[in-house]
């Protein structure tokens, strides 16, 4: 390591606290199997004062599923065993059942749980287990796009694909990781920690901000392989020697999950075998994030710079950007700053006809576009020749109309606009036939709110946003899993006499749901 090199590491590591304040936090960087860095600080428990070192245990939240993949790769030559299993979870899925490649890439075409959840009624700190979770899988009738032709990201993928493992394999599925993976990484001290109350050495992950105080935050979910793993940081230093030390060998665990992957037409995929497959400061990456109510976690492996970064934090601060950080420090590189181009004439409120959702574009700062369609709120840049783009999303005005690119999606949608006024004689009780759930929208002193009701509980009440005619947006701030699924799209429909006789919802994470006016 160069002078300037460790110099640039020495200023990361007093500056992440400070930048991304937080009960406590950790970071490891390696390049060519070396540590280059190994840092942690503040608290694992505020309460009872527990230090955060390179051993505490953490919550690696969504970095768990290319753990499962591993297990699976690594437990089965042939992974399509697992079909048949996988379809007898999906009892009442009409049409084409997604294969276990397709659960693996995200390309399965399932509606997210946790979202589907929300449609449940299911409070924000509801408990939800393996009873729960196998009624709302069970019940899936229909997909919202066919498997291998689109990717959207989803949780219960990898839960049925754990659940498959042990099945055929007549092992659970903590066995199945620590035999396959962690011990052969060398990974000592990780585990499936599926419960989500509490971690056996008392970290603590915690929500809130230095401007409101933070507090512990309350997690009731039963995780296995979508989000269920425990480990320390030390083993994650393990994981990414593991890999750097096979790295040439074609038959490892982790070349195996990082092959190239496509889509069913032949178009490169982003995502496969539980790994986005990216590129930073001009060079390919993989990795993963991870986020639950008081958790943040991401890592990113620069294969051909034999890079790795893991960043851990037990709050909710943004741990990928600590990481862009991170790689910034080693490459010498700066964080690219957006250029201040005049904003364009077509901000506004759009549908996408493909999946029925809302698309809201303000301004975020100069240069910079807000993007309201997916799971989140996306910034894209302004370019020079009058269209944004993220590296992700691109939007070109052309001359048939706003034109909306994510090749991470294998998605290209001409916009539609959203011209004129939501009218409000909305409310009513809607149901779902295939959730059997119910909207239930209310005036209330003139602005309507909207609550989702059904076997999990009965949602609180949201005030609803107009976007267009018969186009309202309902709010999910809060959900099961910590990051929400984004606003529910509102397409109301009408018969013949103009009164409004149903309405399509959906969200990234789930589109497409038909619900039937009752009142």
């Amino acid at each position: 390591m160069t002078q300037d090199m460790a110099a640039r590491l020495d200023a990361l590591a007093a500056s992440l606290p400070r930048r991304y304040p937080g009960p406590g936090g950790a970071i490891a960087v390696l390049r060519q199997g070396e540590v280059l860095l190994r840092r942690a600080w503040g608290f694992a428990n505020a309460e009872r004062r527990i230090p955060f070192t390179p051993h505490s245990l953490f919550r690696m939240c969504s970095i768990t599923k290319q753990f499962t993949c591993a297990a699976m790769l690594a437990a089965l030559p042939d992974p399509g065993r697992l079909n048949a299993a996988i379809r007898a979870r999906l009892p009442r899925l009409a049409g084409e059942v997604p294969d276990v490649l397709h659960l693996a890439h995200n390309q399965s075409g399932l509606r997210d749980y946790w979202a589907v959840a929300m449609l449940h009624g299911s409070p924000a700190e509801a408990p939800f287990g393996d009873v729960e979770a196998g009624r709302v899988i069970g019940a899936t009738q229909s997909l919202h796009f066919a498997p291998g032709t689109r990717y959207s990201y989803v949780n219960q993928n990898f839960r049925l694909i754990s659940d498959a493992l042990e099945e055929v394999t007549g092992r659970g599925f903590a066995e199945l990781l620590r035999d396959h993976v962690f011990q052969p990484a060398g990974m000592h001290s990780a585990m499936l920690a599926a419960d989500t109350r509490a971690m056996p050495d008392g970290t603590e992950g915690y929500e809130g901000s230095v401007a409101t105080g933070f507090r512990a935050a309350e997690n009731r979910i039963l995780w296995t392989g979508d989000a269920g793993m425990g480990a320390s940081l030390d083993d994650m230093i393990a994981w990414e020697r593991h890999i750097d030390a096979t790295r040439d060998d074609a038959a490892s665990l982790y070349n195996r999950l990082s092959v190239p992957v496509a889509f069913a037409d032949g178009a490169a995929a982003p995502y496969g075998f539980g790994l986005g497959r990216g590129r930073e400061f001009g060079r390919a990456t993989t990795g993963h994030g991870g986020a639950l109510r008081g958790w943040r976690s991401h890592r990113l492996h620069m294969a051909a710079e034999r890079l790795s970064v893991v960043v851990v934090f037990n709050h909710l601060s943004d741990a990928h950007a600590a990481a862009l950080d991170a790689l910034a420090a080693v490459l010498g590189e700066a964080r690219p700053t957006a250029a201040a181009w005049p904003m364009p004439a077509w901000l506004g409120a759009y549908q996408d006809p493909e999946t029925a959702l809302s698309v809201r574009i303000d301004e975020a700062g100069p240069g910079l576009l807000r993007l309201r369609f997916g799971h989140s709120a996306e910034r894209l840049e302004m370019r020079e020749d009058g269209s944004a783009d993220n590296g992700r999303t691109r939007l070109t005005m052309t001359p048939a109309g706003l034109r909306m690119e994510r090749p991470q999606e294998n998605q290209v949608a001409l916009l539609r606009p959203c011209a004129g006024n939501a009218a409000p004689d909305i409310a009513g009780d809607y149901r779902c036939a295939e959730l059997d759930a119910v909207l239930t929208i209310l005036d209330a002193g003139g602005v309507p709110h909207g609550a989702f009701s059904g076997f999990l509980g009965q949602g609180r009440m949201e005030a609803l946003e107009p976007v267009g005619p018969d186009l309202w947006v309902l709010p999910c701030p809060r959900a099961l899993d910590h990051t929400p699924p984004g606003d529910w799209t509102l397409a109301f429909r009408r018969d013949g006499a103009g009164r409004v006789a149903g309405v399509t919802v959906g969200c990234w994470l789930a589109r497409g749901l038909a619900y039937e006016r009752v009142t």
